[in-house]
């Protein structure tokens, strides 16, 4: 009973079309109702509580940098690097987006912030080469799913401190599976553009290659500092937060002199928008999070899953299989905040690495990011490049596919995320 309230209040707040934040509130609020716990002053204090967190004040400065960085140059100088590499081959721009992808996944962090620059930038230019829009559409959305999953990455941050995990731990884990991401999307890629009749623009010289890597050096320079940093204990992942707005300001203003005077109020508030929705929603989950475990509903699905538990790679599979469900109808964060509490205690009852089992869970909430009717980074590629949502989720499917294939291969052999992390640690 106390798991339908909760879920049904959910459930019938997001129905209403209330915003997931106050939707969360609602649901905490009929739960406490429920538990015979109403007390508005112990609703605020943990509201108020639930934002409290120095681990938490990453969020703001990957968002910050992430702003500064597309305004500032960083961004395209990243994609003109990797148009010089591989842009002559054939279907060389997806090669490009991919590549690109990857490179600024370690800089930003963000999903929305990858796809928005990566359409904004490639799209217009992949159309005018011959490629089919949908289909480039498709490629871009789904390369923004590596956003969140190769460090430094927003979602790892938000789960290491929802499940006490350790966030610099998450963030070495990552780099292998982010990379194979982009490998599966590389070789599908290659497969549907085998039997597209595409000229590809022609080979730069190595003079133009160089001069491209020293354009991008400054850019590249930023995920280096990041993890050596974090890998020789110099900072902390919300330090190192710190370290990417701080440099990244200073290349787009010093070096590459992109970025005006003038333009900082506009890149400042709007970071500081985007920061308050993802730090409110936080906030409020962190209510539902301490009633789910007032309630003991992870003693619940605990006892849900017992038939699994003998069975780590059953059970990874199982928690893998639910949260793909509801991440085709809830957005990342609130999916993370909600599910980690709940989900944490089988982990550990199973044996299960929680380091590992946290890279699974941020890669399944991030694909979730393109899995229609919410698909955030699907709304953000369909209205920047002015196409459909029917048509960039038509062109997203094979992508995706490949993406989900790839989390599987890790769910049954556990060792592609563990081995690589054991090189970091």
């Amino acid at each position: 009973m106390t798991i339908f309230i909760f879920i049904g209040s959910l459930l019938a707040a997001m129905a209403l079309g209330i915003p997931i934040a106050f939707a969360l509130l609602a649901s905490g609020v009929a739960l406490m109702w429920h538990l015979q716990l109403f007390d508005a002053q112990i609703l605020a204090q943990n509201l108020v509580g639930g934002a409290d967190s120095f681990p938490l004040l990453a969020v703001p400065f990957f968002m910050l940098a992430g702003e500064i960085m597309n305004v500032g140059g960083l961004s395209r100088r990243i994609v003109d690097l990797a148009l010089a590499l591989v842009g002559h081959v054939k279907g060389g721009l997806g090669y490009v987006t991919i590549m690109a992808g990857c490179l600024l996944s370690a800089l930003s962090g963000s999903a929305v912030a990858d796809a928005a620059a990566l359409t904004a930038l490639l799209l217009p230019m992949m159309v005018k080469a011959g490629h089919n829009k949908v289909r480039a559409g498709g490629l871009i959305a789904s390369v923004g799913v590596i956003g969140p999953v190769i460090p430094p990455s927003i979602g790892l941050v938000i789960f290491g401190v929802a499940a006490n995990v350790s966030i610099s731990k998450l963030f070495l884990a990552a780099i292998v599976p982010g990379l194979l991401i982009g490998g599966a999307l590389w070789v599908t890629w290659a497969w549907l553009v085998r039997r597209e009749d595409i000229v590809p623009p022609p080979r730069k010289s190595a003079a133009e290659i160089m001069k491209a890597f020293r354009d991008a050096t400054w850019a590249l320079v930023l995920p280096v500092i990041i993890l050596v940093g974090l890998r020789m204990g110099v900072f902390t992942p919300t330090e190192a937060a710190v370290v990417a707005a701080v440099y990244a300001l200073f290349v787009s203003t010093v070096i590459y002199r992109e970025l005006k005077l003038p333009q900082l109020y506009g890149v400042f508030v709007a970071s500081a928008k985007t920061s308050a929705v993802v730090m409110f929603l936080i906030a409020a989950a962190m209510v539902s999070a301490w009633l789910i475990t007032v309630a003991n509903l992870p003693r619940m699905v605990v006892d849900l899953l017992k038939p699994f538990m003998d069975s780590p790679i059953l059970l990874m599979a199982a928690i893998m299989l639910l949260v793909m469900a509801v991440g085709t109808a809830m957005d990342m964060t609130p999916t993370i905040l909600i599910l980690t509490p709940v989900l944490m205690p089988v982990v550990k009852a199973a044996g299960i690495d929680p380091v590992y089992f946290g890279v699974l869970f941020i890669i399944n909430n991030s694909i979730g990011l393109v899995t229609p009717p919410v698909g955030t980074v699907l709304n953000v590629v369909a209205g920047v490049g002015k196409i459909s949502m029917d048509d960039v989720t038509k062109g997203v499917i094979p992508f995706m596919i490949a993406e989900f294939a790839v989390m599987f291969l890790m769910v049954v052999f556990p060792k592609l995320v563990t081995v690589p992390a054991s090189w970091f640690y």
